[in-house]
């Protein structure tokens, strides 16, 4: 029994995906995010930010969350908001899924949908966030990208899951960073445990991390339409993370795994789901024959369906899958 909904949080199974383990000769492992109440691994960095903010006093009983998030920290704020009673105010970019602002919608969040907007403009949602929580009273700013209770939560469980669950046999961690908690708290775990794990980030189109890592710039190469991944500066979070390389993905070959994913493992993931599968595969094959790669299936699908797996507006982007096997890689 669970005495509460924070308790269900974590604890996700790490699935071995067979058809793609088998294709390759290594063994591909996906830890199932999608399984957390909110159905995504933000439900993590929402509790573990609740927490701290409620340790410290800064939250106190019938208090307010704000926070500005492409919508799967939103989702588990106002999720598990709702659970202590505390009142959620989220604001959200234009540009993200109608299906996850309906959802805020419906978990009863004060959603406040604004222009997207780059981070060096002050009407970017990020800053938007901020000056609300600073005019309510009393309400706490969650701030994910620069909060580092986030990263902290990952290394505490997400982390040591992964490591149990593989009994430490694991050569590589690879995992797209939305704020970069997820990628520090587990790079930095594992590398703590065994150096000789690759921890490598999985990069959009769009995202600097990629010429961060590589060549110790913040050059940005073209654009994605991912969601909620790729970041175009250093956050706090990510100041945590121990990267030993990263690899690019474009959307075409996000899209294309995605699909895959559905026809040969019977998962029905989101776009950062399958960015993450596509990098671990590429990662796999630079490593020995059976080799262990494990990454992260961030969220599910369904908040995707009007886009991901849509023909119509797969084909309004160029982005219809084609391929019938793992030639896209």
């Amino acid at each position: 029994m669970r005495n509460d909904l924070f308790e269900t949080v974590g604890g996700t199974p790490l699935v071995r995906l067979t058809s793609l383990s088998n294709a390759l000769g290594r063994t591909i492992l996906g830890k199932a995010e999608f399984l957390n109440p909110g159905g995504s691994v933000k439900d993590r960095a929402a509790k573990a930010i609740i927490e701290d903010a409620e340790r410290s006093g800064r939250l106190k009983p019938g208090g307010t969350i704000v926070e500005g998030t492409a919508g799967n920290t939103g989702i588990a704020l106002a999720l598990l908001g709702n659970s202590r009673g505390y009142r959620t105010v989220i604001v959200i970019p234009d540009d993200q899924s109608h299906e996850k602002i309906d959802l805020l919608r419906a978990l009863g969040a004060d959603v406040r949908v604004v222009p997207s907007a780059p981070f060096t403009d002050d009407a970017n949602y990020y800053h938007v966030a901020r000056r609300a929580a600073e005019a309510i009273p009393g309400a706490v700013w969650a701030d994910q990208f620069n909060n580092t209770a986030n990263w902290r939560g990952h290394y505490s469980t997400t982390a040591p899951e992964i490591y149990e669950e593989t009994g430490g046999r694991i050569q590589a961690f690879v995992c797209a960073c939305g704020t970069g908690g997820t990628f520090a708290g587990v790079s930095k775990f594992l590398k703590e445990k065994d150096p000789s794990i690759r921890t490598v980030v999985a990069d959009p189109m769009g995202s600097a991390l990629y010429s961060h890592i590589r060549c110790g710039t913040l050059e940005v190469v073209g654009d994605s339409v991912s969601e909620g991944i790729g970041i175009k500066r250093i956050t706090d979070n990510f100041k945590a993370a121990v990267p030993d390389d990263a690899c690019r993905i474009d959307d075409r070959t996000m899209i294309e795994m995605a699909h895959y994913l559905v026809r040969a493992e019977g998962l029905l993931l989101g776009g950062s789901a399958a960015l993450n599968v596509a990098a671990a595969a590429r990662v796999s094959r630079d490593l020995p024959q059976g080799s262990v790669v494990a990454t992260v299936l961030c969220d599910g699908g369904a908040r995707y369906m009007s886009r991901l797996y849509n023909p119509a507006w797969l084909a309004e982007n160029d982005l219809q899958p084609v391929c019938k096997d793992l030639s896209f890689l």
